[in-house]
C-alpha cells in the first residue's frame, strides 16, 4: 500500500466517480478527459492495493474498499472547507459554506432569517435543504449538514439540541363545521370527529396523538397526508379537522378559508430545537449562523411543523 504516494487531485476525483456512479459523468463535471480521469483512478487503485469499483453490466459499483475510501473523502473534503474558513478567519474575512437542513413546516419563516443573514455576512454562501421528519434524521445520521432545526430531536442519535422558539400547534376546522363559534370545547367533544392527520414519525402527528391518548381516546384517521398545504386544502374541503402549526394557516384564517377551534389544551405547545451531532466542530459559517439564529430569536408563532 503506497497511500503516501496519494494526492488530493486524486480522492476529488475518486470522490466525483463515487458521487456521479459514472466515470464519464464525473469527468464531465471535472471539465477532464475521460482517459485522464481513468489513468487518476488507476493509479489511485494501485497506491491503495485493492480495486475501488467493479463493474456489472453498464453500470459501476463501489467495492468494500471504494465504500471505506468514499468516507474518508467525505472526511477530508469537510476538513480541507474548515481549513479555508480558519485561515481566511485569520485573515480577517467572513467566508464559508453553511449547510443547513429544516423540516418542511419551518420555510414558512427560517429562509426570512437567512435573507437577514446572508445580507450580514456576503461572504459565506448558504446551501439549505427542505425535507420531511424522516428524511432529516437520515441527513443528520449520515453527517451531511452542518445544522438541522427539527422538533424533537431523536433519542436513538448522540446529538446537541438547543431551543431557538416555540412552536404553537392549533386546531382548525371547516367554516361549516357546528363546534364553531362554541367556547372551552371539551377535547372528548371531538372523539367521534374524522382527522387529517401528518404521515407517521410526524413530530405534529405525535405530539397530537400524545394529548389525546392523555385524553383517553385516539383521533379518528380519515387521511394521512404527508403535506401542510394539502390537509388545509382537505380540512377547507370539509373532510375533517386537523392539528397544524399556527403560521402555516395565517393566511387561511385570515380569509375564512379555515377556523381555528376553541379546544380546551388548545394550543400545544412544542419547541423548535437547533441540533447537530456531539463532538462536531462546527465551521466557522456555522456558528455565525447559530449566533445569529439566537441574537434574533422568533416569537412562539414565527415558525411552524
Amino acid at each position: 500500500m503506497k497511500l503516501r504516494h496519494t494526492t488530493l487531485h486524486q480522492l476529488r476525483i475518486f470522490q466525483a466517480v463515487a458521487e456521479h456512479n459514472s466515470f464519464a459523468r464525473a469527468a464531465e463535471a471535472l471539465h477532464l478527459a475521460p482517459p485522464t480521469l481513468s489513468l487518476q483512478v488507476k493509479q489511485l487503485a494501485e497506491n491503495i492495493g485493492q480495486p475501488l469499483f467493479e463493474q456489472l453490466g453498464k453500470k459501476i459499483f463501489l467495492t468494500a474498499a471504494g465504500r471505506t475510501l468514499a468516507e474518508a473523502c467525505h472526511d477530508i473534503s469537510q476538513r480541507m472547507d474548515l481549513l479555508s474558513e480558519d485561515l481566511a478567519a485569520l485573515q480577517g474575512m467572513e467566508r464559508g459554506t453553511l449547510r443547513l437542513a429544516i423540516l418542511t413546516t419551518v420555510k414558512y419563516t427560517v429562509p426570512k432569517l437567512l435573507g437577514g443573514f446572508c445580507a450580514a455576512h456576503p461572504g459565506i454562501e448558504v446551501a439549505m435543504v427542505v425535507v420531511n421528519r424522516e428524511s432529516i434524521l437520515q441527513r443528520l445520521m449520515a453527517n451531511q449538514d452542518d445544522l438541522y432545526i427539527m422538533g424533537q430531536p431523536p433519542d436513538n442519535l448522540d446529538v446537541i439540541s438547543e431551543h431557538f422558539a416555540d412552536n404553537q400547534l392549533v386546531l382548525v376546522a371547516p367554516p361549516s363545521h357546528p363546534l364553531v363559534g362554541q367556547r372551552r370545547i371539551a377535547a372528548k367533544r371531538l372523539r367521534h370527529e374524522p382527522f387529517i392527520l401528518r404521515e407517521p414519525g410526524s413530530g405534529t402527528r405525535l405530539t397530537t396523538e400524545k394529548f389525546f391518548a392523555q385524553e383517553g381516546f385516539s383521533p379518528i384517521n380519515r387521511l394521512e397526508v404527508s403535506s401542510n398545504e394539502a390537509i388545509k386544502q382537505t380540512v377547507a374541503g370539509g373532510l375533517g379537522l386537523a392539528v397544524l402549526s399556527a403560521t402555516t394557516v395565517v393566511s387561511e384564517l385570515a380569509l375564512g378559508e379555515l377556523v381555528k377551534l376553541d379546544v380546551v389544551g388548545f394550543p400545544l405547545i412544542r419547541r423548535w430545537q437547533l441540533v447537530y451531532p456531539s463532538g462536531k466542530r462546527l465551521s466557522p459559517a456555522a456558528l455565525a449562523f447559530k449566533q445569529w439564529l439566537f441574537d434574533h430569536r422568533i416569537g412562539p408563532t414565527s415558525v411552524g411543523e
